[in-house]
């Protein structure tokens, strides 16, 4: 194992949770991303696995939202989090101040959806949740 399959294990560990295998592939090989990504020009951060525990533990997240891991953001308020209360775990938009899961705003079911989706639509902003498939 690599000391980045190392990090990726111990951040699992400390969440408990398995991260799904797109992102775990991202961490291990592009590790992060903090860019304006065109056309949208939108501002994109995910952080590397480094600073996951971190970042989850100063914003005491795993007390407000139980099952929740944030893995990245717009760079300001809000949070690019993983929803681990579901199988398999969307990502959603948590603002840093809200105190439960009722502010929510659904950005994609995948990582890789995220990055495919992203470069088109930016941010959602809309609360609606994505129909049941």
């Amino acid at each position: 194992m690599s000391s980045n399959d190392d990090e990726i294990a111990h951040a699992e560990r400390r969440f408990g949770v398995r991260f799904p295998e797109d992102y775990r592939h991202f961490l291990a090989t592009e590790g992060s991303i903090a860019r304006f990504v065109p056309p949208v020009d939108d501002f994109l951060m995910i952080n590397a696995i480094a600073e996951l525990i971190e970042v989850n533990e100063a914003g005491d997240f795993q007390e407000r939202f139980p099952g929740s891991v944030v893995i990245g953001g717009d760079g300001s308020r809000e949070m690019l989090t993983y929803d681990f209360r579901q199988e398999p775990p969307r990502l959603v938009l948590l603002d840093v101040s809200a105190q439960d899961w009722s502010s929510v705003i659904h950005q994609a079911t995948s990582f890789s959806a995220l990055l495919e989706q992203f470069p088109e639509t930016g941010w959602k902003w809309d609360e609606s949740e994505p129909s049941p498939s």
